[in-house]
């Protein structure tokens, strides 16, 4: 019985130890078989501690939050509200910005957020050098003009579910209803249910066409289950819904609305 548990330890460290055990099982039979035992139960317990370090370290070098969206829809104004707390005119960027950022919680995380370009020829190529190293995403919608661009967003959103990297590391996804204090802004509910409409017609028309993804890739073919209207609740990430104001109610002098953002932020920290 010990034989064979140290053969199984040997395996499941790739038999870089087995050297090393054969020795140590030839002395300690010689000696006593109840401390070969002993022995055999530490050894195992170490690797398996080492195995979850290497897990852990893993997961903990994943501290981006990716902020994306179309062209306009003011997520650049949000990513600098956060870092200073300040309103600062912005404009279309061709490059992504990064920076840390302090969490508001006991434990003093920090995130590192990285704003990428909207421009539909830069978004998903800076999507894909960064997705590696996610932790979230933070897809953000002018739900002001949410009305007239349902289906650029739509498309954009299908693009990153169906991302085969973001899928596989299953980062957080939050939909961040910004631009709340003009008046024709749609809310979080409206606009998550007409997504749930368009992603649903997209998936249709693009599972019955051929697929960009590359050989490797793992991604579904199709969001949600077969058979039934979609719904974010069928993903196997979870994506959240939540409705913010980068400006703020009183113009460029006001503070921003986004301390359900912040909130949401220092949770998955």
């Amino acid at each position: 019985m010990a034989s064979a548990n140290t053969r199984r330890v040997g395996d499941g460290a790739g038999g870089a130890f087995q050297p090393y055990l054969d020795s140590l099982r030839q002395e300690l039979q010689q000696r006593d078989p109840t401390l070969l035992s002993v022995a055999v139960a530490v050894l195992a317990v170490l690797l398996t501690l080492v195995f979850w370090k290497f897990i852990w370290s893993r997961k903990s070098s994943q501290r981006a939050v990716l902020f994306v969206g179309l062209c306009d829809s003011g997520k650049t104004l949000l990513f600098v509200r956060l870092l200073t707390g300040q309103y600062r005119d912005t404009q279309t960027s061709i490059t992504n910005s990064s920076a840390i950022y302090k969490v508001n919680n006991n434990r003093g995380n920090s995130l590192t957020l990285i704003d990428l370009p909207g421009h539909e020829s830069l978004r998903f190529q800076l999507l894909d050098r960064f997705k590696s190293s996610a932790r979230a995403v933070v897809f953000v919608v002018d739900s002001a003009a949410f009305q007239r661009e349902v289906k650029d967003v739509a498309e954009f959103l299908y693009q990153v579910l169906i991302d085969s990297m973001a899928l596989k590391n299953s980062p957080s996804l939050l939909i961040a209803c910004n631009k709340q204090d003009i008046a024709m802004a749609k809310s979080a509910k409206l606009i998550q249910q007409q997504l749930e409409k368009e992603l649903n017609t997209l998936r249709v028309t693009r599972s019955a066409a051929p697929s960009t993804l590359d050989s490797s890739s793992t991604a579904p073919a199709q969001l949600g289950k077969k058979g039934k209207e979609f719904e974010f609740s069928q993903l196997p990430l979870k994506v959240e819904f939540l409705e913010c104001s980068a400006k703020g109610g009183r113009g460029d002098t006001g503070s921003a609305d986004i301390q359900d953002l912040e909130k949401w932020l220092a949770k998955i920290a």
